[in-house]
């Protein structure tokens, strides 16, 4: 297949040849509870709030895509392999603003981390587009993030290593497990391009890997992703017919129900007002999710949500997803297009 065809890495080609059987040759793996404690999991599975049979296997065991629990850092103006467009998580807390490219998170979908003294789980899924940042305390419980290699809705799902509760990414709800119905607290982000956090902040930290040829970092092993007309066979609900199911999106709170509006629309007619929310788009953003090599991809610009609080502008937690996820999470919720 053209995916695989361009990487060249052995421990690459191990990750998404994995993927790609359990989604193109195998069709999606099923699994159970018992399946499950066989494999090694201590979860308490008579704590569930969704279905088992919505939990497929990803391809890679547990840890299989290994999150980073001691990140290490460098200030931007020492970074030189970062293209000027490459996405960048930006995140600041009490003063302390880091970066986390989306080229080693894409390797790796969480870094274990504290910033500004507040502990964070820094998540991306490369499936759904989707980053955030989650704090990590729960009830007081201190608690450290995981990958199970298992996706649900394509969406990543993550586990503590405390309890072995199991955590929807993109909700941050725990869906299995003793910690079930928890949720963590989502904190406001913006994905950025690298040159941009760079010239406003160049001793700030930039995320960088422990070791530079664990993965090809940089490369994008989801060639064409964002360019497909509906996301890989691992997605097995139903996709949306009043909009292409890869659309991006921009998820807010608005009210007391969720709301999301297109990229395309954002970009054309933003600035968009939604109650007391802003929403803005500008260009300068490559797209994790297309070219070969990120820093040659296509610029989708980045997204700005933000209200004002004693009269400033303050970021807010949003999304930008494609339209299948919206609607695979939030099938009542509302869209602007």
């Amino acid at each position: 297949m053209t995916i695989i065809s361009t990487l060249e890495r052995p421990l690459a080609k191990l990750i998404l040849t994995s993927l790609l059987l359990a989604a193109f040759a195998l069709g999606p793996a099923l699994a159970t509870p018992s399946q499950w404690r066989a494999e090694g999991w201590k979860t308490d599975f008579t704590k569930s709030s969704v279905q088992f049979g919505e939990i497929l296997s990803g391809g890679p065991p547990r840890d299989g895509i290994p999150s980073i629990d001691a990140p290490i850092f460098k200030p931007a103006s020492q970074i030189a392999d970062l293209g000027p467009k490459e996405p960048v998580i930006r995140l600041e807390i009490n003063g302390d603003r880091r970066a986390y490219p989306l080229r080693i998170l894409t390797w790796h979908e969480i870094v274990n981390d504290e910033v500004g003294g507040v502990p964070v789980a820094v998540t991306y899924c490369p499936l759904c587009n989707a980053s955030i940042v989650f704090e990590r305390k729960v009830d007081g419980k201190l608690l450290d993030f995981g990958t199970t290699g298992k996706l649900r809705k394509s969406d990543l799902v993550m586990y503590d290593r405390q309890t072995e509760s199991w955590w929807q990414q993109f909700t941050g709800e725990a869906i299995l497990g003793s910690l079930q119905g928890a949720e963590l607290t989502m904190l406001p982000v913006r994905v950025i391009s690298f040159g941009e956090f760079k010239k406003n902040n160049p001793e700030a930290k930039v995320l960088v890997p422990n070791n530079p040829n664990f993965r090809p970092y940089g490369r994008n092993p989801y060639v064409n992703y964002d360019s497909r007309s509906a996301p890989y066979p691992l997605f097995t609900g139903d996709l949306p017919d009043n909009v292409s199911p890869m659309a991006r999106v921009v998820v807010v709170q608005d009210g007391d129900k969720k709301t999301a509006v297109t990229l395309s629309k954002l970009r054309l007619d933003g600035p968009i007002t939604l109650g007391d929310l802003t929403l803005s788009w500008k260009k300068g953003v490559n797209s994790a999710l297309d070219d070969d090599q990120i820093a040659q991809s296509r610029d989708v610009g980045s997204v700005s949500v933000t209200k004002k609080v004693a009269g400033k502008p303050q970021d807010v937690v949003h999304d930008v997803t494609f339209a299948f996820v919206y609607y695979a999470f939030h099938p009542e919720g509302s869209l602007l297009q």
